[in-house]
């Protein structure tokens, strides 16, 4: 009984303790619209999509790599997940657990696209795959309502740095 006993509690420690996922914080529109607006020198890459989104899914291991390439510059990639707040334990996290997702990743709780859809970018129809890469400082941004590969994405970010 002692065994099962620490056993439990082992068990219990290590899916409890951090760094064993990614963690994936829940934000409202105006939360991301102040990280969107944040002044600096650093290029952002913000890819909204969703577990349920077969592009989106396929084109995620192509902005990991860009993203372990651009490691030491000032270049920061953001995954917004656009799933129900109510599948975060279920869905989102384990999705990005299995898939070693290293990007920042965030859960944007909105239900209702219209109210902040065309606050990013006024083209955006509300398809995903949708990224948005932008620099502040620079006065500089491009929006993609389409997936993208390695090498395009790749070749956009060139554009900024």
């Amino acid at each position: 009984m002692l065994r099962f006993r620490f056993f439990l509690a082992s068990a219990a420690f290590l899916l409890a303790a951090p760094g064993f996922a990614q963690r994936v914080a829940v934000l409202k529109f105006p939360e991301l619209q102040k990280r969107l607006a944040r002044p600096g020198d650093t290029t952002y890459v913000v890819n909204f999509w969703a577990t349920w989104c077969g592009p989106c899914v396929q084109e995620l291991p192509d902005f990991e790599k860009v993203r372990a390439a651009q490691a030491g510059q000032k270049v920061r990639f953001v995954l917004v997940s656009l799933d129900y707040a109510s599948q975060l334990d279920k869905k989102v996290k384990p999705f990005v657990q299995k898939r070693g997702l290293k990007s920042e990743v965030l859960l944007l709780d909105e239900t209702d696209p219209n109210t902040w859809l065309q606050r990013v970018d006024k083209k955006w129809s509300g398809s995903i795959p949708f990224t948005l890469i932008y620099n502040n400082q620079a006065r500089k941004r491009a929006t993609f309502e389409q997936p993208l590969t390695a090498a395009e994405l790749t070749a956009e970010l060139r554009k900024f740095l």
